[in-house]
């Protein structure tokens, strides 16, 4: 919602897209013309966050290959099931 003028009326986008449909042709990319400019600049203003690195999230575990084969034996030993 977009708040204007003295009376502080509030402008909806479903107002907005409306008033839109009322424009020319012409008037429709004249307003683009407008708005792409400002929408492209503020999308170059908006910074990304950051990835954390993954680098070295298995430091300091003690997973050995005993501990893995038993998980997977665990995770294998009703395969096929027989309710599917």
């Amino acid at each position: 919602m977009i708040r204007v003028g003295i009376m502080e009326k509030t402008i909806t986008l479903e107002a907005t897209l409306e008033l839109v449909k009322q424009l020319s042709l012409v008037d429709k990319v004249r307003l683009i013309e407008q708005i792409a400019p400002q929408i492209e600049k503020e999308l170059t203003n908006i910074q990304p966050k950051p990835r954390k690195s993954l680098r070295g999230i298995w430091r300091g575990t003690d997973i050995s290959e005993s501990d893995i084969n038993e998980v997977r034996k665990e995770m294998w030993n009703n395969f096929p099931r027989e309710d599917i």
